[in-house]
């Protein structure tokens, strides 16, 4: 009797599931032209909460001559039945570079390391210099010449992210594409890459989903202010998570729950990451909001996704083996 029912169990369990299995599709879409800023806008493209989208970043002007025009980034794309009240899941499937090249560049204007516009110094500007990485696909491997250095090159083993994951921000917003936000946006954190899962709040109908700025590698806080950056075949899976609302971003992998603050100051974008760690933890895990605090304050770690964009982002992480088995 009892290996009856758990024989009938499993079988209705699975024809549940059929519908959805039936309704989710897999599509391939190679964006043609990106855009400059993150805002409403009609969609690209559309798909529906479960489906699979194959698709890549933009190659542009600016990683095959200086002074070229960044391509901008891909989007919106629409999911389907997407309101302000849901959470946008954004599972990323596969992350690969398609390019044999990477660039990164640094310079006067931008960079944690030298004088911009908001901290003047009164040392010369720092010379502008133009990085070309040599990439191995097979081993996936970067290789730079260091030609004034005493070790004439350097290899080193890639780690692919993707620097920009974003929804369209409140109301009529636009913000340029070198902003993070609540939204998502440029965040520069290497933590969003192939096997993460990014949770993203929505302020439209749809949510309308961005992406780009492929980076091969970058270490924390992108100091000189740019990664390798490079071009990527992407392939992504939505869902949503319905009647639940986010303030701000959320990345989750095998290892940590992470949560973002991106504002100036730092110290600013630090104390979110972690007020909003907090919050989950008590939300959904059950902690008590004080002695969450007290965990989080022993147990967690933080890193920076960038210092050298209008704002700042910080990465709060709590590792999930010490998550409560049961939510």
């Amino acid at each position: 009797m009892i290996r009856s029912v758990g024989i009938q169990t499993v079988v209705g369990l699975f024809l549940l599931l059929i519908p959805c299995l039936l309704l989710a599709e897999t599509h391939k879409f190679t964006p043609q032209k990106g855009v400059p800023t993150f805002a409403k806008r009609p969609p690209v493209f559309r798909v529906k909460p479960g489906d699979i989208l194959v698709t890549s970043t933009l190659w542009g002007e600016w990683f095959e001559r200086e002074g070229g025009t960044w391509p901008g980034e891909v989007g919106p794309i629409e999911i389907e039945g997407a309101t302000p009240e849901d959470i946008l899941v954004v599972k990323i499937l596969k992350l690969t570079p398609n390019r044999d090249t990477a660039i990164s560049t640094q310079g006067p204007g931008m960079g944690a390391l030298t004088a911009d516009k908001s901290t003047p110094m009164l040392n010369a500007p720092a010379p502008a210099r133009r990085y070309v990485w040599k990439l191995d696909l097979k081993k996936m491997t970067g290789t730079l010449a260091l030609p004034d250095s005493r070790m004439k090159s350097i290899t080193v083993p890639l780690d692919p992210m993707l620097g920009r994951v974003a929804t369209a921000p409140p109301g009529e917003e636009s913000w340029g594409g070198l902003w993070p936000g609540a939204f998502g946006g440029n965040m520069d954190v290497p933590d969003i890459k192939q096997g993460a899962t990014v949770y993203l709040p929505i302020f439209h109908p749809g949510a309308l989903f961005y992406y780009g700025d492929g980076h091969a590698l970058q270490g924390d806080g992108e100091i000189c202010s740019s990664g390798l950056e490079t071009s990527m075949d992407v392939t992504f899976q939505f869902d949503l998570i319905r009647k639940k609302k986010i303030q701000w971003p959320r990345i989750e992998n095998s290892e940590y729950i992470m949560t973002t603050g991106s504002v100036r100051p730092l110290i600013d974008a630090f104390r979110i990451a972690h007020v909003e760690m907090v919050m989950w933890l008590t939300q959904e895990y059950g902690f008590d909001r004080w002695e969450a605090y007290q965990l989080v304050s022993q147990l967690g770690s933080a890193r920076v996704g960038n210092v050298v964009d209008p704002n700042y982002c910080v990465v709060a992480r709590f590792p999930k083996k010490y998550l409560p088995s049961n939510r």
